[in-house]
Parts: C-alpha cells; sequence; structure tokens
C-alpha cells in the first residue's frame, strides 16, 4: 500500500465516525490553543520587562535617602536628605565597576508658555543623567559646560510636555516659565514610553543641576548641594552585586555610619528588579505550559483507546486485506497514519483556536501576548509526536494479527 493509498483509506475510516473522531481530537485541539496562549502571554510579559529595562536603561542603580529617627520614630523613607553632589562624584571615580554616576533632584511645577500651562516633574541634573538613563534627544541639544557651571536658564523637555504646551509648534529657543523662572528651550528628549510602575517618563522636564539649586531650590539643601538621588550605571560586563556593595562601602565610610548602626540612604537595583520579574514570567510561563501540556498527553491517550477500539471493530476489515496480500507494515502503516492525521487535524483546529484566544486576551484583557512561529510549530510537531507515540502500539497490535483469526472474529 502506498503513502496515497492509506492517506484516503485513513481519511475514509475518520469520516465514518466525524462525531467520535471529534471527541477523540477534543484533548488535542485544547492542548495545542492551551499551548500556544499560554506561550503568547509568558513572551509578551518577558517582552514587556524587557522594554522596561530598555527605557530605563541597561545596568542602573538609584540611590536614595533613607529615613530619619527622631525620638526613635521613623520618618519614613527619604526623609535624610543626606545624598550630595560630592557623594555622586566620589561613586563614579572610587568604585571601578561605575560608569556613571549621575547627581539629581526634583520637584513638580507649573510649567507656563504662552497661554497653556502644565504640571510637571521638574529635574535639575547633569549630562551624565541621561548618559545613565540612555536617553538620547530628539531634536535640539544638551547643556554645555558653561551652562552648567554658570547655572544657565536653559531646559530639556520631554514629549509629553512639549505636546502639551507646544502642540505641532517647534519648542527648541522657545521660552517657559517654571516657577515663574524663564527658561529656553534648548532640547526634546526622544520618547520613553512608561516605566514598570506606569508612570509616564516623558512628562518631564531637566534643567542643569546648579539652575535647580540656585533659581528652584534655594533652600539650605541647595546651599550644602544636597540631591535627591544619584542614577548610577554599571559598565557592561561588570557584576551588579559587586558594584552595589562598593558603593554602600563607600557611603558608609562617607556619612561616617558605625558597623551595624543604620544607613542614612537605599540602594535600588532596579535592572535586578525587572531581571526578577522576567525570571517569573519564564517560569511562569513554564508552568502553564506544562499544565496545558498535560491536556495533548490526555488527548493522546484518548486517540490510543479510540485506535484500539477502531482496531477491534476493524478485524474483519484487516483479516481480508492481509488475505488478499497486505503485509503487516501496510497494516501498521494505516493505521498509525490514521492516528497522526487525527492528532494533526487537532493541532491545527488548536492552532486556531490558540491564535483566537491569543487575539481575545490582547484585545479585552489588555495583556501584551506575543504569538511566534516558533510557539506554533513547538505545538503542532507535539501533537504529531503525540499520534505517532500514542498510535503506534494499536497499529503495531492491529499489524501482528494472523489472517485466519481476523477472520473468524465476529
Amino acid at each position: 500500500m502506498n503513502m496515497t493509498a492509506a492517506l484516503r483509506s485513513a481519511w475514509r475510516a475518520l469520516r465514518a465516525n466525524p462525531l467520535r473522531s471529534l471527541l477523540t481530537m477534543l484533548g488535542i485541539i485544547i492542548g495545542v490553543a492551551a499551548v500556544i496562549t499560554m506561550i503568547a502571554i509568558g513572551q509578551g510579559a518577558t517582552e514587556r520587562v524587557q522594554e522596561h529595562m530598555r527605557v530605563l536603561g541597561a545596568n542602573v542603580m538609584l540611590v536614595l535617602p533613607g529615613s530619619v529617627n527622631t525620638g526613635g520614630v521613623r520618618q519614613g523613607a527619604q526623609t535624610a536628605l543626606a545624598l550630595s553632589e560630592a557623594d555622586a562624584q566620589a561613586i563614579a571615580l572610587e568604585v571601578p565597576e561605575v560608569q556613571v554616576a549621575a547627581p539629581n533632584s526634583r520637584v513638580t511645577v507649573q510649567a507656563v508658555y504662552g497661554g497653556t500651562n502644565w504640571s510637571t516633574p521638574l529635574f535639575g541634573a547633569t549630562n551624565e543623567y541621561l548618559e545613565a538613563r540612555d536617553w538620547p534627544l530628539a531634536t535640539g541639544r544638551v547643556f554645555e559646560d558653561a551652562e552648567i557651571q554658570g547655572a544657565a536658564k536653559v531646559v530639556l523637555l520631554g514629549q509629553t510636555v512639549v505636546r502639551e504646551l507646544f502642540g505641532d509648534q517647534d519648542p527648541i529657543d522657545q521660552v517657559v516659565r517654571l516657577r515663574n523662572v524663564p527658561m529656553t528651550v534648548i532640547g526634546v528628549l526622544a520618547r520613553k514610553g512608561q516605566n514598570s510602575w506606569g508612570s509616564d517618563q516623558d512628562d518631564i522636564a531637566i534643567v542643569p543641576l546648579g539652575t535647580f539649586r540656585n533659581r528652584v531650590q534655594g533652600d539650605a539643601a541647595g546651599r550644602l548641594k544636597r540631591v535627591g538621588s544619584i542614577v548610577v550605571k554599571v559598565r557592561d560586563g561588570h557584576d551588579m552585586k559587586s558594584a552595589e556593595d562598593n558603593i554602600r562601602d563607600l557611603l558608609r565610610q562617607r556619612m561616617r555610619v558605625q558597623p551595624g548602626g543604620d544607613e542614612p540612604f537605599r540602594i535600588r537595583n532596579l535592572t535586578e528588579t525587572l531581571q526578577a520579574q522576567a525570571d517569573s514570567s519564564r517560569t511562569m510561563t513554564l508552568l502553564l505550559s506544562a499544565v496545558a501540556g498535560v491536556s495533548l498527553l490526555v488527548g493522546g491517550i484518548g486517540i490510543m483507546n479510540i485506535m484500539l477500539v477502531s482496531v477491534m471493530e476493524r478485524t474483519r476489515e484487516i483479516g481480508l486485506r492481509m488475505a488478499v496480500g497486505a503485509r503487516g507494515r501496510d497494516i501498521l502503516a494505516q493505521f498509525l497514519i490514521e492516528a497522526v492525521t487525527l492528532s494533526l487535524l487537532g493541532g491545527a483546529l488548536g492552532v486556531l483556536i490558540g491564535a483566537v484566544a491569543t487575539w481575545a486576551v490582547g484585545a479585552f484583557a489588555g495583556w501584551q501576548v506575543s504569538m511566534t512561529m516558533h510557539s506554533i510549530v513547538l505545538a503542532a510537531g507535539f501533537s504529531a509526536l503525540v499520534g505517532v507515540f500514542f498510535g503506534f502500539y494499536p497499529a503495531r497490535r492491529a499489524s501482528l494479527l494472523l489472517p485466519i483469526q481476523a477472520l473468524r472474529h465476529e
């Protein structure tokens, strides 16, 4: 029996009992659809974390002030203004793993241009802040050294602020008022989008740190060159944990923290946090895919069961085929092709349902999903393997029947 004849015979046998064939395929359909959907959800979650890492900047840590302890009462995070520009300089110079350490401070201001205004976070920072955040400019230029040293009244704006204040107008060389201080726009930051906490990173204005300290802040913290935080970028290929430990040791020395004493600062390894989220997403994807894979195994057992029933029902047919010259391998091929055909048809329907389910999850649940050809090939290939594995025993059993015994079967 050639392959074409075997396929025609298998197709006729499946069409003879369409409802039974459909029910047999149900486990494969559900399994393939579940595997594809779970992989798409997991891949989407991983890509979302990677996107957050990209917009945040690679190998980034954040050094924040700690808490004030007054009379045994802790006032909460970032109440101890212990960090200074000198600390950032020391981190950049004395910690070999650090590529750049960017001091910065932040307040919320009302930005005004003409008859339009917009409330936005205002950062005082240096050009190193843009380097640490991997944040290029869309148009314009960065701060010049003279502007940084002279506390010039210049500003970089994020895309959201530009849209709200200027619309389609070019903001370069225009003057906006920030806390009633006129600032000339010299650059527009490239789009960053939302961070992992859902905040709009493009809703931002940045002025030189000296400008922020002298013209916006203007208090004791400004005179002491205190800063709200330090963004640290670690060199590629260097260990983040080692860099974190070295930064902690350096700051403890500079702040004269006694052994066992509370640190007036906190270090947040943002890349490590996002990487942990990515690892969790991958683990959950593997777990859900494994659970979905159980449906494929259940479907395979169903195929084996139905094929055994089919062998019993068609024993006389098998005897007749053998009596007219069919060999054992022909019978083996016929029943094996029937099992694989069931699996492949179930796999095709499962792929279709999985694609619809993936679309529905993305459209109605608002989750980021990513359906790839790799997941489709994996699920469909596994369904074919299930058909071969679970269909082999019934097919082998049919091929070993003796013609005389098969013809006597009632």
